[in-house]
């Protein structure tokens, strides 16, 4: 399994994951040298998102900055449908783009670009009690996670970024055994997303079946070591 430390951009400059306003969290670096930070702490991948949104100038120009940088491989999150954004980010370098199922208006779309870029492509769903939220082709209706599944298979895709609504930041038994199911459904390796886990919550991810573990502002809080959790976890 791989641990995928996270970098938040607004308006070009990293930002804390948790940051919403502009001033609240930056850091004193740009994404260039927080990733070649994250790279010295021995990470191999990070992934980068935007609050605005990447298609803003400015962000892309900074996530361009940090692929060609060549410190660590990037996986970029966009919000919608857009092919010049997704053509400009292959361009560059970038190893896979994350697109939300929740902001896709018709799944063709995701078929188009996997098959244009195929083993490029991540579709992230939010689940909460098995449902997954996408949007017109599904009628913007809550379905079962394994619908989705089911939906995008036979689509040549990188993997499937599946975040646990639990309101916590711990895997629960149950959070555990339904990404198990998820992970022996995909035909893609299964990613999730973990707010504040421990290196035990990491593990049972690992025992789970689950490739990687996108984490977010645990790493910078002190909370967990990033060069014990980057020894351990990068498979």
């Amino acid at each position: 399994m791989i641990t995928i430390p996270t970098i938040t951009l607004r308006y070009g400059a990293s930002v804390s994951p948790a940051a919403t306003e502009l001033g609240d969290g930056l850091f004193n670096r740009d994404p260039v040298t927080l990733a070649r930070a994250l790279a010295a702490a021995g990470f191999r991948r990070v992934q980068i998102s935007d609050i605005d949104g990447v298609e803003e100038s400015s962000s892309l120009i900074a996530i361009e900055n940090v692929i060609r940088d060549g410190a660590l491989g990037v996986q970029v999150i966009i919000d919608g449908q857009s092919n010049d954004v997704v053509d400009r980010l292959v361009d560059a370098g970038v190893e896979n783009v994350v697109v939300r199922a929740s902001t896709i208006d018709d799944s063709s779309w995701i078929e188009a670009m996997a098959q244009t870029y195929p083993g490029t492509i991540i579709v992230a769903t939010d689940v909460h009690e098995r449902r997954s939220v996408t949007r017109g082709w599904m009628r913007a209706l809550p379905v079962d996670v394994f619908d989705l599944v089911e939906d995008l298979s036979g689509m040549p895709l990188a993997g499937l970024l599946v975040s646990i609504a639990n309101g916590n930041g711990h895997s629960s038994f149950a959070d555990l055994s339904l990404l198990e199911d998820v992970a022996e459904a995909s035909a893609y390796p299964v990613l999730t997303t973990a707010g504040t886990p421990s290196m035990n919550d990491l593990r049972a991810l690992e025992h789970r079946g689950i490739a990687g573990v996108v984490l977010g502002s645990v790493l910078y809080s002190g909370a967990l070591d990033p060069r014990a959790v980057a020894q351990e976890f990068n498979n």
